[in-house]
């Protein structure tokens, strides 16, 4: 079975002080760090990794992650960093090739382009058969694993042996720091099934036909 899989945040009680009044101190909060593996909150409720980070011919500040992740109009917040607020929204969401572009607040993101182990200097692909790849994820951080490339494909995706579970939708799939896709889901059994991720090449070029937010995208 194919999973396409977000992580959902648990609900939290809230918990009075112990004498009944908060100090008055206000702490300003540090600006999110955001790359390529960051985890994201969608909706204030999925959790989801960013693919990447950049700009798109618009000037925007721009990422990308799995279209599961949320419709259009969701609000995105660091996970890491949540009383940082909103840092964007999600601006399209295309369903059949399962990746979502988010418009971020350029005052409110400092975007990077390592995070964990992996660095994105770049963009390419589709990796083939027996490329070894590396995925990054909010759930099981940098694993590699084999491309199984054009001896099996689901769609416009390619299969690897990357172990991924639930969270890590979005993640960067990439060879050494080139871009090569997103991790969408997995065959039968977290990190034993194959990893399925779609092509940054088939994203990018859809980005580019609509000609809106995310066409024209060049990482950080």
């Amino acid at each position: 079975m194919f999973r396409r899989f977000v992580g959902a945040t648990a609900a939290l009680a809230s918990v009075a002080t112990l004498f009944g009044v908060q100090s008055g101190v206000a702490h300003a909060e540090a600006v999110p760090v955001l790359g390529g593996g960051s985890g994201i909150v969608v909706g204030g409720q999925n959790i989801c990794t960013l693919t990447t980070i950049g700009h798109d011919s618009g000037g925007r500040l721009v990422g990308f992650t799995a279209g599961h992740c949320g419709e259009p109009g969701a609000t995105v917040a660091a996970e890491a960093n949540r009383g940082g607020g909103v840092v964007g929204t999600f601006a399209y969401t295309n369903s059949a090739q399962d990746y979502a572009v988010i418009v971020f607040d350029q005052d409110r993101v400092a975007p990077v382009n390592t995070v964990g182990g992996t660095t994105i200097t770049g963009v390419g692909g589709p990796p083939r058969f027996p490329d070894i790849v590396c995925k990054e994820g909010r759930t099981t951080g940098r694993t590699c694993g084999l491309t199984y490339g054009d001896a099996f494909t689901y769609g416009n995706a390619t299969w690897t042996q990357a172990c991924v579970a639930e969270g890590d939708s979005g993640g960067p799939v990439v060879a050494g720091t080139t871009l090569v896709g997103m991790v969408n889901g997995y065959l039968g059994v977290p990190c034993l099934g194959p990893e399925i991720g779609v092509n940054i090449t088939d994203i990018l070029n859809d980005a580019n036909a609509r000609g809106d937010a995310g066409a024209g995208f060049r990482p950080i």
